[in-house]
């Protein structure tokens, strides 16, 4: 399997680091020692503290070999390379919903660290790939589930 780019801002890079680091050194602790104490109630046929606690191990594990494969692939965002003249991969862009009137701001993002309800929206998805190579005071529609939607580009900046 060919595994794609994943592009990350210098914080969404720090994060992730910082996520992998508390998972191996601390979560692990934590779930070994769960199922340790599970063990400790005796016959695991019928323990369901066991079979939790080994869940959890494996979701654990699952989550770490994500990170590390999304650290592998990394592709850091300079920030001296984010333009302000068009919308890029680390942009901040305001945008003014032309139906609503709403001034909204989002980042533009890698998927792997898009978090759409605190503004950093995927340069995949539809209004961030719509966004993408576009300038201030473009008008750009955005065609999801319900429609479309039309916004303006208020301003870029990093």
């Amino acid at each position: 399997m060919v595994e794609k780019d994943v592009f990350l801002t210098r914080e969404g890079l720090e994060r992730l680091e910082g996520e992998l680091e508390k998972l191996k050194t601390v979560r692990r602790k934590e779930v070994a020692e769960r199922i340790k104490q599970a063990l400790a109630f005796g016959d695991i046929s019928e323990n369901s503290e066991y079979d939790e606690a080994k869940n959890e191990q494996a979701q654990l594990e699952e989550r770490i070999v994500k990170i590390e494969s999304i650290l592998r692939n990394a592709k850091l965002i300079d920030d001296d390379e984010i333009s302000t003249d068009v919308v890029t991969l680390g942009s901040k862009v305001v945008v003014k919903d032309l139906e609503y009137d709403e001034e909204m701001e989002y980042t533009i993002v890698g998927s792997a660290e898009a978090d759409p309800f605190n503004g950093k929206i995927s340069n995949e998805s539809p209004v961030g790939r719509a966004l993408l190579g576009k300038k201030e005071g473009d008008i750009v529609e955005v065609h999801v589930p319900d429609g479309s939607i039309k916004y303006q580009i208020v301003s870029i900046t990093r």
